[in-house]
């Protein structure tokens, strides 16, 4: 229920040269290039990225191999994509001193971000070694491990983490999501409502004017539920609106506008809105992703009929006469989504190079249709040579009902880990879902199945960023459907 927009970013600015005044004055020297960088701390702190790199490369005009401006502009570079040139930074920073806990922290991140995992774990033991009571550096060591899948291991150093920080958010819901992916439902579901005491959650919502709902019987008052998190998020635990109206007299939904025309049909809800000044005076209210701790859900007890959802039956109609005339329509229709939304913190993990999925041109019998409403930039160039049959009637997908009308009238839905997995499962749409390694907590551990939705089935990376074989074992399972 928020609305976000990004502009290109400014020029670097431009810093005057220093010249100190006499070559034997190096205490000068020195002291501009500690004020430099704590300029550019400052800047990175106040998250002006581009200013914080522009001070770095000034600083390192002036001293070639200065390491504070090498190691901060190495994890400047490198969160903007370019891996390679920020962790050579970072290790150039690293041979000239090895002391700065912090420089292997960051360099441990980066080796994540390019399957680099095993390099990873021993930067990240190295910044422990160098700060063994920072919380900072055992949450970037347990997130390593779990790269490793080494979860226990894992849940040890966010232990740690949390004797040093008790109320360290991100260390609490690392733990929830380990417990939940372990089926350890009850004491995950506690650590999971931590996850509103990140720093990315602060400010989401406005002010309440209503205390939080405990999951107590209001027979005379009013409950307001709020899509708290992304689309995939507000589609699964949407199921559990139902049971909150069976303990409300009424209650009143927020969600996207995207969402809006698909969940306000949903029983139990009287009302569904997606301003804030629309909502109606409220005597309590409760987060979507708060419901399944509060009824205590277990893997035997995710109380909901399949399909929780349904499209509207004239859009589905409009959808069938689309795809009728569609002249590559043969055979099993398959909806295809490849990519998440970027801003997503795991996107680029979570979301599949469109090039992979080159064998699946191949099959016969089978039409793929686009469920991708938006075409990530670098996978246009080769979206004709990788699927060049590819039915995209998207320009139609105004909102997540005309998604739902869709999926309706295909055979099977193929998909990564995003909103259009909880849809098509939600619908009770037969769906696959190609999963990264980790994968996500809901998905659980080593499972081709998802108590979540009966209909889905799993296909699993067998290691962090190889996407190869997972296409290959799709393709393998769409060749054998029956036709």
């Amino acid at each position: 229920m928020s609305m976000s927009s990004s502009s290109s970013p400014p020029p670097l600015p431009q810093s005057p040269p220093f010249r100190p005044s006499r070559p034997e004055a190096q205490g000068s020297r020195d002291q501009f290039l500690r004020e430099q960088i704590e300029r550019a701390e400052a800047a990175v702190s106040a998250k002006r990225f581009h200013e914080a790199a522009g001070i770095c490369q000034d600083v390192l005009e002036v001293e070639r191999d200065y390491p504070p401006a090498l190691a901060l502009l190495g994890g400047i570079i490198g969160h903007r994509g370019d891996l390679a040139r920020g962790i050579g930074l970072i290790e150039r920073a690293i041979r000239k001193d090895r002391n700065v806990a912090a420089w292997f922290s960051n360099l441990s991140g980066l080796y994540r971000m390019q399957y680099r995992i095993e390099e990873a774990v021993l930067a990240a033991r190295e910044a422990v070694r160098l700060a063994p009571h920072s919380a900072r550096y055992l949450i970037t060591l347990g997130k390593a491990l779990i790269d490793q899948g080494n979860r226990d291991e894992a849940i040890v150093a966010f232990l740690l983490a949390l004797a040093r920080e008790p109320a360290n958010a991100e260390a609490h819901l690392a733990i929830g999501q380990i417990l939940l992916a372990r089926g350890e439902w009850r004491p995950g579901w506690l650590e999971y409502e931590w996850r509103n005491h990140l720093e990315q959650a602060k400010g989401m919502l406005p002010p309440m004017t209503a205390p939080a709902w405990n999951g107590m019987r209001l027979p005379t008052g009013r409950l307001l539920l709020v899509g708290d998190q992304g689309y995939g998020d507000t589609l699964q635990f949407c199921r559990f609106i139902p049971l909150a109206a069976e303990r409300c007299q009424e209650v009143v939904l927020g969600c996207s506008p995207e969402l809006l025309p698909l969940l306000r049909n949903i029983p139990g809800v009287a009302s569904c809105h997606s301003t804030w000044g629309e909502i109606p005076p409220h005597a309590v209210y409760c987060l979507l992703s708060s419901l399944p701790g509060l009824f205590d859900v277990q893997e035997d007890s995710i109380t909901a009929r399949i399909p929780y959802l349904s499209p509207d039956p004239a859009d589905q109609e409009l959808w069938a006469a689309r795809l009728a005339r569609e002249p590559n329509g043969r055979g099993l229709r398959i909806g295809l989504a490849w990519a998440g939304r970027p801003q997503h913190p795991n996107d680029r993990r979570r979301s599949l190079p469109l090039a992979e999925l080159a064998p699946l041109a191949g099959l016969e019998r089978l039409s793929f249709v686009s469920l991708q409403k938006v075409i990530p930039t670098q996978d246009r160039p080769a979206l004709k040579g990788t699927l060049p049959e590819l039915i995209d009637l998207t320009q139609h997908l105004t909102d997540f009902a005309q998604t739902a009308a869709l999926i309706a009238n295909l055979d099977l839905v193929l998909t990564v880990d995003t909103a259009v997995a909880h849809l098509a499962g939600a619908l009770g749409k037969p769906v696959w879902v190609m999963l990264s390694e980790p994968a996500d907590w809901r998905w659980m551990l080593n499972r081709t199945d998802s108590p979540w939705y009966p209909t889905m089935r799993l296909f699993r990376q067998p290691r962090p960023g190889a996407w190869a074989p997972v296409v290959a074992e799709v393709a393998k399972a769409l060749a054998a459907l029956p036709r």
